[in-house]
């Protein structure tokens, strides 16, 4: 999960497209990943969220994720409070979105390459397909991939 967004290099600050909320909402999602390191966990709690996005960051949409999927609330709190962490997380995370030269959202990388891009309600640089049958497809094969085990007798 890596966010896109303008860095100042003179300070801490970061700007993101829709304003603060979003920036928190960026924030928030990182650092339930940072405290949960189980893709099972911050991945349903990031859905949650992302199911309500215009909730995003009040309190009680939070802590109702939080409560849904096993997140400690003052845990992910004390994250995006913690004197920065969770504004060097986002910081890092446009970082690594720049890097990867990824300007939309959504970007969809798979292997680091991009798999496909979604800008404007619209699917498109999808060589692939972008049915969701096609994405799971390309997720699976790659795991299987890289999961194989090559016996030698």
């Amino acid at each position: 999960m890596s966010f896109i967004g303008s860095i100042d290099p003179n300070s801490d600050a970061v700007s993101c497209k829709h304003g603060p909320s979003e920036c928190l909402g960026n924030i928030i999602l990182l650092c339930a990943a940072k405290e949960y390191p189980d893709v099972k966990m911050w991945l349903g709690f990031a859905n949650c969220m992302i199911s309500d996005y215009p909730h995003i960051p009040e309190r009680d949409l939070v802590e109702s994720c939080s409560m849904e999927h096993g997140i400690d609330f003052s845990k992910l709190n004390s994250c995006i409070s913690d004197e920065g962490e969770g504004i060097g997380l986002l910081r890092s995370s446009m970082v690594r979105s720049q890097e990867n030269n990824v300007t939309k959202s959504c970007t969809v990388r798979l292997a680091d390459e991009v798999r496909c891009i979604r800008d404007g309600g619209k699917w498109y640089d999808c060589p692939g397909g972008s049915s969701v049958q096609e994405l799971v497809g390309d997720v699976n094969e790659l795991y299987d991939e890289r999961n194989s085990w090559v016996i030698v007798r």
